[in-house]
């Protein structure tokens, strides 16, 4: 190959050049990136960017005084769209270039606070290949869906023609259209002609073969030298499609081995399947990703499990799902509805044809009986009845004719297979939702001591052989079998401030934890109007009653004033006429106070209570106005302090009130908090279930609302496009045929409110937001950037207060390891690495700032810490600031007393997006198509309005 016909591999740019195609939804949810196809249609429709001062009537945000001294800092520069867009010219010499001219924040050094201990991480440090990479283009027809067939089909070419035509190379292929080889092919562009055996045709006699053309054509060169470069930190930007290739190349061999599935691998053979019921097992795994570090590139390894169907016969299956009694009676349209929801999309074989074996994948199930079915078998309309069909044609005899029979293949010509014919093809993953039941045979199954899981971490990595994987081999990666040890930092906990009417005024956390013996909330609320809705058949009224004394107690204890006696006698209620009790209850407890509204709703609830606790969020948060706190029956009958404990805690905040605060945000020591103004935002998206291809997505933002103790925070909610990860509606702005440009948005309405919390304007803005993969990271920082920015703008000419802006994720893989399990002054109860333990080296970035960290002490399982990616920092923190920070909001998470796992106002943020979920299921039907509400331009039916005093408070909770 000649040296002008080399094309160098460059990254292709996350976005254009304008904000307007910033704006593009991202389709691929919170999984991993998938740098195949970057870009997506847009289906939402364009926002107007104008950032013109709104004339509507408005809180002017204007400076107060505050109990801390405010240091006036000079605004920020305002960040305009054109300074974080890239340009997306490639480097001239041809370099593998990011495209991207706006650079993440850069570590601005490593955090010192704290106890430093070594750790262990499932990282192994992967030895980078000398070799040069090469890309081919592989076109193959006809075109085949199925990455397993086509795998099917280069491994085929591969066995027939390595020696010769690919000139001794051992390729690896991604099961799509590339094709990855160390060293160049003989060719530049060549054709081959590949017969496949179909596997799955009859095993007796000759099996039918399939033709297929393959065309390799040469595309790019990686050079790794850039690769090397940017782990070095010399390079700025990761050269991701050389990452790519190496992480591919890894996940060859368990691709042949294993059922792979995302980015982890599964077998029934890595450990015996558990029954989860109903027809599922599950099935355990590895998670493998090759990573960038500053050690180096690292292979991240870890333990995961997954529910698949079982191999069953189909009457097997359906007894699982119905109980053994269907077999021996006729089924109820309820029955249909749920066998085809479990099995519509599965794929079966044939049990009914002898040694003839076929696949079928399950389209539906027939409204009638086999017994009742017939069908044309001939071009004049002559009937038969499948049960004759089957009997003349098979000799098979159809037991069970009073069951209906499953239909395959599509619409317009649909086979119908006796239910007792089927068998489930094994290695299938199970995609619905899980029933409470298989969730906790899941969590049973999955739940592991630190111990155990970083054992089956190291034997996975043994097991896999990485040094002895041909393609590892062929590629020139050598992985190490260590796990890497990492120098990690133990952050103290802070100081809680309570009432000073209480025994104990502050408290200082062990190991994560507290409790509210002698404590009284530092700010308690009232509660003198109050009522209860029992909906729970066995609970009795005197038990009712009892219960609700003793909650009424607890708030007391716990520093609230409130009533011990309700406004009227406690109402029972059945389930089913949630609605018309709650507006019952609203209305006889107002003429009672003579118009004064009830401030609470207490509903004692079923233990499996269905639609009812979403029914009753829905019309008391959007209809009545009320805050409303629901108690299961389980927790009336067996009345626990800490249970109350709890409840009150959730109660106080519902009001209004605060349990506890930070110390140091009393004292005004918190840096780059306590010194001006700073209000911090948690915002999140969560999405519809797996199968649900029409319900919106929905983001919640919060934001506090109390500073300088940052503890109390507002919420918001929005429905938007199905799967839509960036915020729609942070900002926004409609034409009023009155006020003309009208400025809203939920970033606005919360800095409106804060000021009128506060008496203050923010002039620091912290924002964490959850949810986003790193494939995410850019579109969304440009993008909620840009609307935090004219949110401000809105509000007062040349505002733009500084803005921190940090990725938070769970859903990652880094397990943390103490060093040594035997130690009890580096581990918890439940031998897990302790709350506060941080780490920002060696396994993190090699030059951006992120860092991982354990909030949070283990209950059962493995803890797993957060990563706190910081994107953009206006104001400066320093790696101790915000680590700190972040570690000591932990512990100022409203509902327990406990330090948590993500910081609180993201952890909220979550909350609210969930519960919003609840108000749209009026609305959506099984469809996704009915519903009572117009939809708006964006083709997103909206959420009904929350009522203004349940916005106020952290309804949430």
């Amino acid at each position: 190959m000649t040296e002008s016909s080399e094309q160098q591999l460059v990254i292709k740019p996350h976005f254009q050049n304008s904000v307007q195609k910033a704006q593009k939804p991202i389709q691929n949810g919170k999984g991993q990136p998938n740098l195949e196809h970057q870009n997506t249609k847009n289906r939402a429709r364009r926002r107007s960017r104008g950032g013109r001062k709104s004339d509507q009537g408005e809180v002017v945000m204007m400076p107060n005084s505050r109990p801390c001294t405010v240091a006036r800092k000079p605004n920020a520069p305002e960040i305009t769209a054109g300074a974080l867009v890239a340009s997306t010219n490639p480097n001239p010499n041809g370099a593998s270039n990011s495209s991207k001219s706006v650079s993440f924040a850069p570590r601005p050094g490593f955090g010192q606070v704290g106890t430093k201990c070594m750790v262990k991480a499932n990282h192994f440090f992967a030895e980078l290949p000398d070799k040069d990479l090469n890309q081919y283009d592989v076109t193959i027809t006809p075109e085949v869906a199925s990455r397993t067939v086509n795998r099917g089909i280069m491994a085929e070419l591969v066995r027939l023609y390595r020696e010769s035509d690919l000139g001794k190379r051992l390729p690896a292929y991604d099961g799509r259209k590339s094709l990855y080889t160390a060293g160049e092919l003989p060719f530049v562009w060549r054709e081959f002609n590949i017969k496949l055996v179909d596997e799955e045709d009859g095993v007796s006699g000759p099996k039918r073969e399939r033709d297929y053309k393959v065309v390799i054509k040469f595309v790019a060169r990686a050079n790794l030298q850039y690769l090397g470069q940017f782990l070095a930190g010399k390079r700025a930007n990761a050269p991701q499609e050389a990452i790519q290739i190496l992480d591919i190349v890894l996940r060859e061999l368990s691709s042949k081995r294993y059922c792979p599935i995302g980015r982890s691998f599964f077998s029934p053979d890595i450990r015996s399947p558990q029954r989860l019921g109903d027809g599922l097992e599950s099935w355990r795994g590895f998670y493998q990703s090759i990573r960038p570090t500053q050690m180096g590139l690292s292979l991240n390894i870890d333990m995961a499990s997954a529910a698949f169907i079982e191999p069953l016969p189909i009457l097997e299956f359906v007894a699982q799902l119905l109980g053994k009694d269907v077999l021996s009676r006729p089924l109820s349209d309820s029955d249909r509805v749920k066998i085809k929801k479990a099995l519509r999309g599965v794929k079966v074989d044939v049990t009914h044809r002898g040694n003839v074996r076929r696949k079928y994948r399950i389209s539906g199930l027939t409204s009638q009986p086999t017994r009742e079915l017939v069908f044309p078998v001939d071009d004049n309309s002559t009937m038969k009845s499948v049960v004759e069909y089957f009997q003349e044609m098979y000799g098979f005899t159809i037991q069970h004719a009073h069951l209906p029979c499953l239909q395959v293949g599509n619409q317009k010509k649909a086979n119908y297979l006796p239910m007792e014919a089927c068998k489930i093809v094994g290695g299938q993953r199970y995609t619905k939702r899980l029933n409470e039941k298989q969730i906790t045979a899941l969590l049973k199954v999955t739940c592991q001591r630190p111990r155990d899981r970083e054992n089956d971490i190291l034997k996975t990595v043994q097991h896999n052989a990485y040094n002895n994987d041909p393609y590892a081999k062929e590629f020139g990666i050598n992985v190490s079998e260590k796990m890497t040890s990492v120098e990690a930092r133990i952050l103290p906990p802070p100081w809680l401030k309570y009432h000073d009417t209480g025994k104990e005024k502050d408290c200082l956390p062990q190991v994560g934890q507290w409790n509210m013996m002698n404590k009284k909330m530092i700010n308690g609320m009232t509660v003198s109007r109050w009522a209860c809705i029992n909906f729970s058949r066995s609970v009795q009224e005197s038990v009712a009653r009892g219960f609700c004394s003793e909650l009424a107690q607890m708030c007391q204890v716990s520093g609230m004033e409130f009533n011990t006696e309700p406004v009227i006698p406690i109402y029972n209620a059945r389930p089913e006429q949630v609605e018309k009790a709650l507006k019952h209850v609203y209305h006889a407890s107002m003429n009672k106070t003579k118009g004064k509204e009830l401030e609470l709703l207490l509903a004692i609830l079923p233990d499996s209570n269905g639609s009812l606790y979403g029914d009753l969020k829905r019309i008391c948060e959007t209809d009545l106005g009320l805050i409303s706190q629901c108690c299961l029956t389980k927790h009336v009958f067996k009345i626990s302090k800490q249970y109350l404990a709890n409840v009150s805690l959730k109660i106080n905040v519902k009001m209004g009130g605060r349990n506890t605060v930070l110390l140091d945000a009393i004292s005004c020591r918190i840096p780059l908090v306590s010194d001006i103004p700073t209000i911090i935002f948690g915002a999140d998206v969560t999405h519809p279930e797996n199968g649900e291809d029409s319900s919106p997505s929905i983001a919640a933002v919060v934001a506090s609302q109390d500073w300088p103790e940052v503890t109390k925070y507002a919420g918001l909610v929005c429905a938007q496009a199905h799967r839509q990860e960036l915020i729609q509606d942070l900002y926004k702005t409609w034409q009023d045929p009155v006020r003309g440009t009208v400025s809203g948005g939920m970033i606005r309405d919360l800095l409106v409110s804060f000021r009128k919390a506060t008496g203050q304007k923010p002039l620091r803005i912290i924002f964490y937001r959850d949810g986003v993969s790193e494939g995410q990271f850019y579109q969304v920082l440009l993008y909620e950037l840009d609307a935090i920015r004219k949110a401000c703008a809105s509000l007062e000419l040349n505002y733009q207060p500084p803005v921190t802006f940090i990725i938070v994720q769970k859903r990652h893989h880094t397990q943390l390891f103490a060093n040594n399990h035997r130690d009890r002054s580096s581990t918890d109860r439940s031998g897990n690495i302790l709350p506060g333990t941080v780490v920002d080296s060696k396994i993190c970035h090699p030059t951006e700032f992120d860092f991982y960290l354990c909030s949070h002490a283990g209950i059962q399982g493995t803890s797993r810490p957060a990563h706190y990616h910081v994107l953009w920092d206006e104001n400066n923190f320093t790696a101790d600031g915000i680590q700190s920070l972040t570690n000591n909001l932990c512990y100022t998470y409203a509902r327990c007393t406990r330090s948590v796992s993500v910081v609180p106002p993201a952890y909220y943020a979550h909350l609210a997006a969930f519960r919003a979920r609840f108000y749209m299921e009026p609305e959506m039907q099984e469809n996704g198509t009915s519903g009572r509400s117009a939809k708006s331009a964006t083709g997103v039916r909206p959420l009904p309005a929350l009522k203004e005093n349940v916005k106020r408070v952290m309804f949430y909770c």
